[in-house]
């Protein structure tokens, strides 16, 4: 394969030579849109390492609009995790090197081959709010819940090769990633001498695309993908849809850079970029900094692309520089881009060929809030009032609350008065957190909720007691420059207080309310509001009291903090009075474009970066001095309600996973129906655990107690919880009972109303296999693979869905569960199936090899109802998953000696 070399540093550094690669195929490079520039380089490098890729892969690459959905053997360069996904990750290989040893081989086998970064950022809960205490007390009760999880990880940092982990308080894994980790460019010493190679990763996390705004491509995985790929196997992608997005214009004042974020976003689910690569181009690119280009590309999962890329050019070296990476690695990444035709040059006219193109323009910008519960839906601001009192008597179904007409609710709020309790309205904000690497890591719009909280303070307003306010950065950057540019005096006025370093409300870690507010929502049962400059606001995500959640800009945040109420017209109503009685409006507070570029150099010293990530200054105390087990294997503690020995590599590996499948399949029960846009928050909640629900009841049954039951996240590594919860989401809605809310089905024939999970075993106790039916876009959102592996363990068999999100879909192969896709047009009630029917597949195995359709015949009675399904397993390599039974069995099967596998 063509190579070619650059001098750096004063030796010659070898690269993989793309542009040559085209030529000999009779191609020219600039007509590949980047992000296929970047996967030619891996699968041509990794060919010339010796790594198993064959012509018609490369083929298909080089020819890919023509070969979209051809799979792809990628080697990603390393692996990046939060410790929400890759505790469960880590604790999967600790429970592999077990089923090696029982197997009678090698243990050291289970190693990662690729550099693997952990950032204990998903943890923290914002327990303490509302002074200068909080932060200190909300890590000392942060190690005090997750004191066993956080042992865990110091034991396998001695006990993986590769493993770098860095502790709580450095920041959230994106932000970090962006700031600090990536090189942009890789360099490698191999026997033939020095190489260099894109970075490119792949992450626990469905925000894993924001460091495509620095030109890296990367996204987001499930975690049994990620620990397939760490342990060296190739990482197996479909030849994407390329849809390239022309920005033109620039972002109005008084519009901010997260506006444009959620036009953008909008547009582009109107456009369904679903499962496609999107690139941004054109000359409004030029018009954006990398911090915005990182806010834009970080939605990509709200749009539903797998990336959001913006290629490398001058502004990315600009800010390589700006964040403080060493001269060398800023050197060999314009010089290695410039060489290897994955620079971008201003003067580019001509764009590369696309799939689609769609042209945005930015001009069209509006300040605005997305909500009350999925980001595409974009709200300028004067539309939210009417929005939020139209929704509020319509049926849930139709995107409404379902309040009674007649329901007696304050239209005023009343303080706590001595024996007054606290009366709010419909629409009363109760939360308001600055939080999520979307938005901190852009100094634009934290200098803007500053400055905005400077100009309120200076006209005496301040935010109503019944909000809970917080910040909660991504990074420790945003503080030193708050505090430099004299603001964050003014944020913690306004009860702004930094409460720690972590993706907290975002995740759905947003904490307790007051007690107060809590009895006003249970009393008069009015919508609460919460606004956060966050990326996802699904519903049940942010608090399960909270029934209405708006994402916006952080000074956004600040401004209806201060209003105390989402149904303001903002343009129109004054957000209160001034300490002379005069209304305050919007306007008087905003900040203007002067204001916020007067205090942006501050943002951008290198000074700052190595300040907060000198390798000194990364540890804490707390995590020096915790104590940790050592060793190749980790020592299960049987009465650990936390870490629990996974059940994933217990099975032998027989071989005969289809035919299984294919037997199960012969009959099967609906286990749940729904309709579309099914998150996997509603599959797999992240928030708290409620003692009404089984997981809670599960705890409390251990001797837990309710106020110790601490996150979803934190029990991750506790399959018992996890399966408990699988389709337990507080908001979720089986259409099997008429859509209403919560975690229950019905049991058939006999119609028994039950939880999801007690039906699941009684389905398993009478040896039938189970099925979900569900509308289009499946598994929207997070990428926890939790939502597959708790599906898995119900024993659902099968998903049929009218369409999925990329990595969910994924995430199920990697379980061995088979998404089937109904054809075009049709869809569980368009059929007229009601749920109650008794599912027969035919063709399973051929379907699933070859890629066939699946005969589905539905029979109630008399009634039958046929139709054909088509396997979402689209490239070879998922389909020998499928037949393995999921990664688990895969990778096991691959470590076992000879004699453990004789039967594949």
């Amino acid at each position: 394969m063509t190579a070619s070399s650059l001098q750096l540093d004063g030796q010659p550094v070898r690269y993989t030579d793309i542009a040559a690669i085209a030529a000999e195929s009779g191609r020219d490079i600039r007509g590949f849109p980047y992000v296929i520039r970047v996967l030619l380089e891996n699968l041509a490098r990794h060919r010339s390492w010796g790594a198993d890729v064959s012509d018609d892969e490369l083929n298909a690459l080089l020819d890919w609009r023509n070969h979209v959905d051809a799979g792809l053997p990628l080697r990603v360069a390393r692996v990046f995790l939060p410790d929400s996904s890759g505790l469960p990750v880590l604790q999967d290989l600790a429970a592999l090197r077990d089923a090696v040893a029982r197997h009678g081989g090698d243990v050291d086998a289970v190693d990662a081959r690729v550099p693997v970064d952990l950032i204990v950022d998903h943890s923290l809960q914002v327990t303490h709010w509302g002074d200068s205490q909080s932060i200190v007390r909300n890590m000392q009760y942060e190690f005090k819940q997750n004191a066993e999880r956080y042992r865990f990880l110091k034991w396998a940092q001695q006990a993986f090769n590769g493993l770098r982990v860095f502790p709580p308080g450095t920041g959230i894994i994106h932000q970090v990633n962006l700031e600090f980790v990536s090189p942009v460019v890789q360099q490698e010493t191999r026997p033939d001498g020095e190489w260099a190679y894109p970075d490119f990763v792949i992450g626990g996390d469905s925000h894993t695309p924001m460091i495509n705004g620095i030109g890296v491509l990367g996204w987001g995985v499930g975690g049994i993908d990620a620990e397939a790929a760490l342990l060296g196997h190739a990482y197996t992608f479909p030849v994407p849809e390329v849809v390239g997005v022309r920005l033109v214009g620039h972002i109005p004042p008084p519009a901010l850079t997260t506006d444009a974020a959620l036009l953008i976003t909008q547009k582009l689910r109107e456009f369904k970029v679903a499962g496609s690569m999107v690139e941004f181009f054109g000359p409004g690119v030029r018009e954006l900094a990398v911090p915005e280009r990182a806010t834009i590309a970080n939605m990509a999962p709200e749009y539903g692309a797998t990336c959001g890329f913006f290629p490398v050019d001058a502004v990315t070296i600009e800010y390589l520089h700006a964040s403080g990476r060493d001269p060398a690695v800023i050197e060999r990444a314009e010089q290695y881009c410039r060489a290897n035709a994955l620079w971008r040059e201003d003067a580019d006219e001509t764009p590369p060929q696309f799939s689609r193109v769609l042209e945005i323009d930015l001009s069209e910008t509006v300040p605005s809030m997305a909500g009350p519960r999925r980001p595409q839906d974009r709200l300028p601001l004067p539309a939210i009032p009417a929005d939020f009192r139209d929704r509020l008597h319509k049926p849930a179904l139709e995107g409404g609350f379902a309040v009674p007409k007649d329901a007696d609710v304050a239209q005023r709020a009343t303080l706590a008065d001595g024996d007054q309790p606290l009366r709010l309205p419909h629409g009363a904000i109760v939360l308001a957190a600055i939080t999520s690497c979307t938005n901190t890591s852009n100094p634009t719009v934290m200098m803007a909720a500053g400055l905005l909280a400077k100009k309120a303070v200076e006209r005496g307003l301040r935010v109503p007691e019944w909000v809970k306010t917080s910040l909660a950065p991504g990074s420790r950057t945003v503080t030193r420059y708050l505090q430099a540019a004299g603001l964050m005096d003014a944020l913690e006025t306004l009860g702004f207080f930094v409460i720690g370093y972590g993706c907290t409300t975002c995740g759905g870690k947003s904490g307790a309310l007051s007690d107060p507010v809590v009895q006003a929502i249970e009393r008069d049962r009015f919508v609460s509001v919460s606004v956060l400059s966050g990326n996802r606001n699904f519903e049940g995500r942010i608090h399960k009291l909270i029934r209405a959640n708006y994402i916006g800009a952080p000074p956004m945040v600040v401004l209806y903090a201060l209003a105390g109420r989402i149904d303001i017209d903002l343009d129109k109503e004054p957000i209160g009075q001034d300490r002379d009685g005069q209304p305050v409006y919007m306007r008087d507070v905003w900040p203007t474009p002067a204001e916020i570029q007067a205090v942006l150099p501050l943002a951008s010293t290198r000074e700052l970066f190595e300040a907060v990530y000198d390798p000194a200054n990364l540890d804490i105390e707390a995590w020096r001095e915790m104590q940790a087990p050592s060793g190749p294997r980790f020592p299960w503690d049987p009465q650990s309600l936390y870490l629990v020995d996974p059940p994933f590599f217990k099975d032998e590996p027989d071989g005969d996973s289809l035919g299984r499948l294919a037997r199960a399949l012969e009959s099967a029960s609906v286990l749940a129906a729904f309709g579309d846009s099914l998150t996997t928050d509603h599959i797999s909640p992240g928030g708290e655990i409620p003692l009404e629900t089984p997981p809670g009841q599960y705890l409390a049954d251990a001797g837990v107690p309710q106020r110790e039951f601490n996150s979803y996240i934190a029990r991750r590594c506790n399959f018992h919880v996890m399966t408990r919860a699988t389709f337990g989401n507080i908001r979720i809605r089986n259409a099997l009972l008429d859509g209403e809310e919560g975690g229950n089905t019905l049991h058939f024939p006999d119609r028994a109303r039950m939880t999801i999970f007690d039906a699941a075993n009684a389905y398993r106790k009478e040896g039938r296999a189970t099925i979900v039916i569900a509308g289009k876009e499946y598994g929207t959102g997070s990428s926890r693979d939790w939502a597959a592996k708790g599906t898995a363990l119900l024993g659902v068999r099968a998903v049929i869905a009218e369409s999925f999100e990329r990595i969910h879909r994924a995430n199920l192969i990697g379980m061995g569960v088979l998404p089937l896709a109904f054809l075009p047009g049709e869809g569980w009630r368009q059929l007229g199936l009601r749920g109650d029917e008794t599912f027969s597949f035919e063709n399973v195995e051929a379907g699933i090899r070859e890629g066939g359709p699946i005969r589905v015949i539905a029979r109630q009675g008399s009634r039958e109802v046929r139709f054909d399904t088509i396997p979402q397993v689209l490239t070879a390599a998922e389909r020998r998953l499928m037949a393995d039974g999921g990664i688990p069995m895969s990778v096991l099967r691959a470590l076992l000696p000879d004699a453990a596998t004789a039967g594949r």
